[in-house]
């Protein structure tokens, strides 16, 4: 059985690439591109991981985060945060509010697939 990502992500380009470069590696990839449905998406998804945008319309992907951490039923799935903001002080705050792991774009297709495998265990 193909292990289940969520990108939570607003940029169609984005979802392209990644939906992509994951479902060719056997992935079951969804998406989905706003900030204020997206718990319950994830509620019902249960992915075993998450790629979630740090600027999303609605929510913000830290507000979505908390609430997933949070979650006893959702609280340990890795979450993958991506944003075009690379500072440090924006590193640490994803890092602050439980993110597994933080990439900045632009990224590599196979640097995503990397950390993707990486969070599974595959």
């Amino acid at each position: 059985m193909a292990r289940r990502v969520l990108l939570i992500e607003d940029e169609p380009n984005i979802i392209e690439a990644i939906s992509f470069i994951l479902s060719r590696d056997g992935w079951d990839v969804k998406s989905h591109s706003n900030g204020h449905d997206a718990m319950e998406i994830v509620r019902a998804r249960r992915p075993d991981v998450i790629i979630l945008d740090v600027m999303l319309p609605g929510r913000s992907g830290f507000d979505i985060l908390a609430d997933i951490r949070a979650d006893p039923d959702l609280g340990k799935v890795p979450v993958l945060m991506l944003t075009a903001r690379g500072q440090q002080k924006d590193r640490e705050m994803a890092e602050r509010a439980g993110a597994t792991h933080y990439m900045t774009k632009p990224f590599s297709n196979a640097e995503v697939l990397d950390v993707v495998r990486s969070l599974v265990g595959s």
